[in-house]
């Protein structure tokens, strides 16, 4: 039997609060009945007309006491697996989510990646801590797998999960690992945050290189669209140009300095926008 898994028991015997269920394969090799370890199923647990010999579907966990139980229940996540849950409550230890259980499981602090807040959902992972007992994680990167059926340009969505120097880590279908280079951060992220990306490039080992933006030629209308709408917010001017220092075009535009380029040459070719020696205006 294995804490935190769906599995299959049998009904071994029945006491006045519920009834004990052993591993089927464990009791035939054993021989006979209740050498096999067995957990109690609560009888509000139990299904009408239960017998003695009955195969049933349980989740296994423990309750407040540390005691292995039996639950006929299906949690929101088992454990070696990736969802959504929703913090009930944050305390000195950490935050307990609700797991689709009795128990809610706890989300230790060191085990956090941002802001905790309840009746938030965050991205976890759920596995058995060194006490035996089902704890969750928010660094989820080990239970990542690599991606499967995904293709270059493909357009995907995700879940942001850790925002580091090298880039944000993405959790695609929250499933597969993938990763938003630095170079393709134009703009703020946030941990929980779900986004929508485009597949650069597949790697050998399955993960996932991301951007924000579209292919140049696609997104080159966008951002020249974004350049009129701050030029009529600005008043038809801004002071930026070909001088302009790559930093101060992300800073102020979310765009890199060769989109920015692109953009001007868009919006040049259809004589919406001139040049000065300060910047750009609009005609």
């Amino acid at each position: 039997m294995k804490l935190g898994e769906i599995q299959t028991l049998r009904i071994a015997r029945f006491k006045e609060f519920g009834a004990y269920l052993e591993d089927q394969e464990k009791e035939e090799k054993a021989g006979r009945e209740g050498s096999a370890d067995a957990v109690l199923l609560p009888g509000k647990q139990l299904p009408p007309n239960a017998g003695v010999g009955d195969l049933l579907e349980v989740f296994l966990y423990k309750d407040s006491l540390g005691r292995p139980i039996a639950t006929t229940r299906k949690p929101f996540l088992t454990v070696g697996t990736i969802g959504r849950l929703r913090i009930r409550e944050v305390t000195k230890i950490g935050a307990f989510l609700d797991i689709g259980l009795e128990r809610d499981v706890l989300l230790p602090f060191r085990e956090r990646e941002g802001e905790l807040k309840p009746g938030a959902e965050v991205l976890v992972a759920l596995y058995v801590d060194k006490s035996g007992r089902l704890a969750a994680t928010m660094r989820i990167y080990p239970y990542l797998e690599k991606a499967e059926g995904i293709t270059a340009d493909e357009e995907v969505e995700g879940t942001v999960y850790g925002i580091r120097d090298t880039g944000v880590f993405v959790a695609v279908r929250n499933r597969y690992f993938g990763l938003i280079p630095k170079s393709e951060v134009y703009g703020p992220y946030r941990i929980g945050e779900e986004v929508r990306v485009r597949v650069m490039r597949v790697r050998e080992d399955g993960k996932l290189d991301l951007s924000p933006r579209q292919k140049s030629y696609f997104q080159m209308g966008d951002d020249a669209a974004l350049l009129l709408e701050r030029l009529e917010q600005a008043g038809g001017s801004l002071p930026y140009g070909d001088r302009s220092e790559p930093d101060v075009i992300r800073e102020a535009f979310g765009l890199s300095k060769n989109a920015f380029k692109r953009a001007i040459g868009h919006l040049l070719k259809e004589g919406k926008i001139s040049l000065t020696d300060g910047g750009i205006q609009r005609k």
